[in-house]
């Protein structure tokens, strides 16, 4: 074991020091041969260090990612101190299903999950409040939940609520300024069962939702505030940006 785990960083540390020298595109001769793998599965086992080196053998194959000239969507390169703590991890291979194996804590495979699981808890707690049991009921002749979104909310918050029952469309939208924040001026007046949708950390511009100015509003008409802030959240666990969470903790 400790000689295949020992190949294998060696291995995965060649292909990230390599990151600089190498195409950011897969190469396309190596990209070519992974139809080699279209192959039925072998009735006996092969050598883990054989298997190891064939998958070596395409990494080329791969998108350079983790280099410093992937500027795709808005992911970046893991930082090593993320990447060692990943492979610990890995290595305590720890299954997180149940309480009584692991501490009560986990995350969510991304941010639609994230948005989808929150939006779940607000359409609990509104439509609870409303005398109306969604888990046994359904959606199906519930009350009418209002549900209010800025202009250039994150796209995975309309997927979540199309699969939350609520609707993509059926939002009421807040115009935004250049920047991409609600504007809390003509933000609308609220009643009845509501969810108000705020943005900490804009994707493309980094710009916060004026927290300070809206929840006191929705708190006032007893709406649920949902805070999509796979972005900016961790503002507040820096000093230099508390700053721009004020009021989201209200």
């Amino acid at each position: 074991m400790r000689e295949l785990l020992t190949a294998a960083a060696v291995r995965a540390i060649r292909y990230l020091e390599g990151l600089n020298q190498r195409g950011v595109a897969p190469d396309p001769t190596v990209f070519a041969r992974l139809a080699e793998l279209a192959i039925p599965l072998p009735t006996d086992p092969s050598p883990a260090d054989e298997t190891m080196a064939l998958l070596d053998s395409y990494s080329a194959a791969t998108m350079a990612m983790a280099g410093p000239r992937f500027f795709g969507f808005v992911i970046g390169g893991v930082l090593p101190a993320a990447l060692a703590a990943n492979w610990l991890a890995s290595a305590w291979d720890q299954n997180a299903a149940l309480a009584e194996v692991t501490p009560r804590v986990g995350f969510v495979t991304g941010a639609t999950m994230a948005n989808f699981t929150c939006l779940a808890a607000a359409r609990h707690s509104v439509l609870g409040q409303a005398g109306w049991d969604v888990e046994a009921d359904g959606m199906c002749g519930a009350p009418p939940v209002t549900v209010v979104v800025g202009e250039e909310a994150h796209p995975t918050l309309f997927k979540s609520l199309g699969l939350a029952g609520f609707g993509r469309n059926r939002v009421v939208r807040v115009p935004v300024d250049k920047q991409g924040r609600m504007r809390a001026d003509v933000f609308p007046n609220l009643s009845g069962p509501t969810i108000v949708c705020l943005q900490a950390g804009n994707v493309n511009t980094g710009a916060f939702d004026p927290a300070p100015q809206i929840i006191p509003k929705a708190k006032a008409a007893n709406a649920w505030v949902h805070v999509d802030g796979a972005f900016g959240l961790w503002a507040a666990a820096a000093p230099c940006k508390a700053h721009l969470m004020a009021g989201y903790a209200d």
